[in-house]
């Protein structure tokens, strides 16, 4: 899979498991996208797709690299679709 096929993946997981935040942004915890079944079957580094769409301007977190257990309660904003 080549990483412009993966962040449009990450996009649509992301309005199918986030909720609309105060600002009417689509928003996702982290721990929600990596325990989720179906990210895992569809991502091998869902920290490194998080990071080419971070770089990409489509979505955006706080910190850099984002750990399981650690950082669960991250919210991942989707800036757009």
């Amino acid at each position: 899979m080549n990483v412009e096929h993966e962040v449009k993946l990450l996009v649509e997981e992301i309005q199918r498991l986030g909720e609309k935040n105060a600002n009417g942004q689509m928003s996702v915890k982290f721990g929600v996208l990596f325990s989720d079944d179906r990210c895992a079957n569809i991502f091998e580094a869902l920290v490194g797709t998080l990071k080419a769409a971070k770089k990409r301007k489509l979505v955006t977190y706080e910190g850099e690299l984002l750990l399981q257990g650690v950082h669960d309660n991250v919210e991942i904003i989707l800036l757009q679709a």
